[in-house]
């Protein structure tokens, strides 16, 4: 288990929960990140872009066998960096709510 460490970029409650989706997939697609948090685009590419300058998230396009257009779908994904911050600031929170001894 990694050291706790609480990480004021992650802890924004917006944030923490992108980063909670992202650790459970290699990667997921801004569309579906966006429907499942029920954030306008503008919303969730602020907190996205918040965390990439940090280098905890990536994203790449790559276009879509579903789609008719000629639109590409955006992945995200959670780095190791960011899986290790992530990892470290839920054992942060954990050491904070464990019962006193």
């Amino acid at each position: 288990m990694s050291e706790p460490h609480f990480d004021e970029t992650i802890h924004a409650p917006l944030r923490l929960r992108i980063c909670g989706l992202l650790r459970r997939v290699d990667q997921l697609d801004f569309a579906v990140l966006r429907d499942t948090l029920n954030v306008p685009d503008a919303t969730l590419s602020k907190h996205v872009k918040t965390l990439a300058n940090t280098g905890y998230v990536s994203s790449h396009k790559a276009a879509s066998a579903s789609r008719t257009d000629a639109r590409r779908v955006t992945w995200l994904s959670l780095t190791p960096s960011g899986q290790a911050a992530f990892d470290a600031h839920i054992h942060a929170l954990q050491e904070i709510a464990k019962p006193s001894s």
